[in-house]
């Protein structure tokens, strides 16, 4: 069986390799600016990342959160997350979760994301090299999950999000919804999982700001957020008492760019050390990464420590760290 599902796994890569131009052409690439808070698309966790985000149907730790709200009562423990994410041009990315059990069918979680970077000059028509002045730009979003277990092979989950947007004098606000669902086909181990994330209303900054020659400028143009749909894939090709090995392929469908494939892999010793790789198809500046992880028992909490790096084409690379505790 685990041989039938591994052939199914690697034909599947191979297909997206020799036919992607086929598979997923770039006309979605058209759509490229048409959503905002574009923050919300950068991935969280280093495990997943590590995956190549190949992770919806592998979420069973905190970062579920992030990924499918479903996969949430998949951990086996309430857990909290931190993770740091050095992205590219000096911006830094933060999140903060827990998640909490309070029945063996029933979990909740709240978590905290932020990004920022340092104040940037304020330039003119007159004045390019700018006038002496600073703007600062940053996002922030706070959500509330909830996860339930259906039947013992079906999960289901849901977040509400409040997400703000600051650019200098302009704010921009909005509520979306993330919805998950989480299967155990019964099939060795074998899981299916679809989520949509991000899902709501378009929105448009509010404020004032004073143009070149005292020109006022209050009417802004609303966008639509960046909504997310993906369909996962994972199995153990190998498990054993030592080790073990997870497979995923997952297809993802964004509303402002084109269709793509995140495959991933990662190996367990003893549930002690971790080693995991992944590779992103008709991704633009985007391919391959990798990562390890360790984890310990220490006091009272059980401690995840995860590395993660991912390769941009042209852009240059990005590093993330991430800390989980178990209780």
């Amino acid at each position: 069986m685990k041989r039938i599902f591994l052939t199914l796994f690697v034909a599947l890569i191979f297909s997206a390799v020799s036919t992607r131009a086929q598979l997923f052409p770039t006309l979605g690439g058209q759509r490229a600016g048409i959503s905002t808070a574009q923050f919300l698309k950068i991935g969280v966790g280093s495990r997943a990342t590590a995956m190549g985000d190949a992770f919806v149907a592998v979420a069973n730790d905190v970062s579920a959160l992030y990924w499918n709200p479903a996969g949430v009562v998949q951990s086996q423990q309430n857990e909290v997350i931190f993770s740091h994410n050095q992205w590219l041009v000096d911006i830094s990315h933060e999140f903060l979760g827990g998640i909490y059990h309070f029945s063996d069918n029933d979990a909740i979680g709240v978590s905290l994301t932020a990004l920022h970077m340092q104040d940037m000059p304020v330039t003119t028509e007159v004045m390019p090299f700018g006038n002496g002045q600073y703007f600062s730009f940053g996002d922030f979003a706070a959500a509330v999950t909830y996860s339930r277990k259906m039947t013992s092979q079906f999960s289901f989950g849901a977040s509400i999000r409040y997400v703000e947007e600051t650019l200098d004098k302009l704010k921009m606000r909005g509520v979306m919804i993330d919805l998950g669902t989480y299967y155990w086909t019964g099939l060795g181990s074998t899981r299916f999982a679809v989520a949509i994330t991000n899902f709501g209303n378009q929105m448009a900054p509010d404020g004032k700001v004073v143009l070149f020659g005292h020109r006022e400028k209050s009417s802004w143009q609303s966008f639509s957020p960046p909504t997310i749909f993906r369909i996962g894939f994972a199995f153990e090709p190998l498990q054993t008492n030592t080790q073990r090995i997870t497979a995923s392929v997952q297809l993802n469908h964004p509303n402002d760019n084109s269709e793509n494939v995140s495959t991933g892999l990662e190996y367990s010793w003893r549930n002690i050390l971790f080693l995991r790789g992944g590779y992103k198809f008709n991704v633009s500046e985007q391919n391959y990464t990798f990562g390890a992880g360790v984890h310990l028992p220490v006091g009272i909490a059980d401690v995840t420590v995860n590395y993660a790096f991912a390769n941009f084409t042209r852009l240059g690379s990005a590093h993330r760290f991430s800390i989980i505790l178990g209780f």
